[in-house]
């Protein structure tokens, strides 16, 4: 056959995180003991109240089609969310349920990119913002921001990357993969270069509740409203419910916005699950004990594992504010020879650490960093010491 397939499809990179974690499961099918650092995901169980709703949804039939955007009742419960927690007011007609935080994200940057407009993505970023940006006939542009800025772009960084096709800004705080969140002056700074330059702010924030050491959540839109006029706010309870695999995320935007995304999804994918959009409103509304609790112990693992780190030979990382991930350098070690051989590049260092020494990193070349991997502490405290331990010998053994 000489018919020839999507070039744009083609050009799509496969997520190295979701390779990664399949590599270590398939070593671990194979009876090897494997330490999984890649985890995007919370090691709990979902919330015993949450999983009582689905289970109570199903007994009484909530298992048909739903409106194409999501419940009214659940779009009640996130507008109460946003009010209470982000101190954001959204209007049931202004929120947008999808199948989980890169739904949201698809359907944003397809209801507000025509072709050629770029769109501002700060380095270090999650690997799938600038694929969603080309699927969407947008332009990355990454604009990198150093270890010496705390991983973090500057109003004057985003303001000289402008230009006249400029669409969007991402924001993401807490970061993936980094950690890092921006301060309320470090917000307002940005916010004054979006309103001036009158583009978008696409803030994602799946990580809002996962913030330590006192710190609180701050969502851009909630500085004035120029800014609020300019956003969107997306989020969903992948991470802070321990419900990745439930698929919800959901939006925050201007009603035309949300309009646009609803009939982009309504002929798309139509409406989420509708198990797990009953049980999305038990996790917004019912006991927040669960979400304290899990909070409370990956505050233990953050400080366990950066300590360790820190401590290390040949590898360097700031602590993580928010998240649940520890941002490491590594450019040291890929100067190292292993085995005789020069390690050279982090995709290199990942293949040693898992084939060698059962132990799986993310290399984050493919998040805008090529000097660097993610570690998750979403694993238990016995998995990071022992991963830890591991990656330790591995440095020893460099020459």
């Amino acid at each position: 056959m000489s018919l020839t397939l999507s070039k744009k499809a083609q050009a799509v990179k496969p997520s190295s995180t979701l390779a990664i974690t399949a590599k270590a499961n398939e070593l671990k099918a194979k009876g090897l003991d494997v330490v999984g650092f890649g985890a995007g995901e919370p090691d709990f169980n979902t919330p015993e109240n949450i999983c009582d709703a689905a289970i109570h949804a199903i007994h009484s039939g909530f298992t048909k089609y739903t409106p194409a955007s999501g419940t009214v009742e659940l779009k009640q419960a996130i507008s109460k969310k946003f009010e209470q927690f982000n101190h954001l007011h959204y209007e049931p007609n202004q929120i947008v349920v999808s199948n989980g935080g890169k739904h949201s994200l698809t359907n944003i940057f397809e209801a507000i990119l025509n072709p050629g407009d770029e769109v501002i993505i700060p380095a270090p970023f999650w690997l799938s913002y600038p694929e969603i940006v080309r699927l969407s006939d947008g332009v990355p542009v990454v604009v990198r921001c150093g270890k010496e800025q705390n991983y973090k772009i500057t109003a004057e960084q985003l303001a000289a990357a402008c230009t006249e096709k400029t669409k969007a800004f991402v924001l993401n705080t807490p970061n993936n993969p980094t950690g890092m969140i921006y301060s309320k002056e470090e917000l307002e700074a940005i916010a004054k270069v979006i309103v001036e330059k009158d583009i978008y702010c696409v803030a994602d924030e799946m990580y809002e509740n996962l913030i330590y050491e006192g710190n609180t959540a701050i969502s851009i839109a909630s500085l004035n409203e120029e800014i609020y006029k300019r956003t969107i706010t997306c989020s969903g309870v992948a991470k802070s419910y321990a419900m990745t695999g439930w698929r919800i995320g959901y939006t925050g935007s201007s009603v035309e916005i949300a309009k646009l995304m609803g009939s982009i999804q309504s002929h798309q994918t139509s409406n989420p699950n509708s198990i797990a959009q009953k049980a999305t409103v038990e996790a917004l509304l019912g006991p927040q004990d669960a979400v304290k609790a899990m909070n409370a112990e990956f505050d233990k693992r953050r400080v366990y594992m950066y300590e360790r780190v820190s401590k290390m030979p040949l590898v360097t990382t700031l602590k993580p504010l928010g998240a649940f991930y520890v941002f490491v350098d590594v450019s040291e070690v890929l100067k190292k020879s292993y085995k005789g051989e020069t390690i050279g590049d982090v995709g290199t260092l990942a293949r040693i650490l898992i084939e060698d020494y059962q132990t799986a990193v993310i290399p984050c070349a493919d998040f805008g960093f090529a000097e660097n991997i993610r570690l998750s502490y979403a694993i238990s405290m016995e998995q990071i010491k022992k991963g830890l331990d591991r990656i330790e010998a591995f440095l020893g053994e460099l020459k």
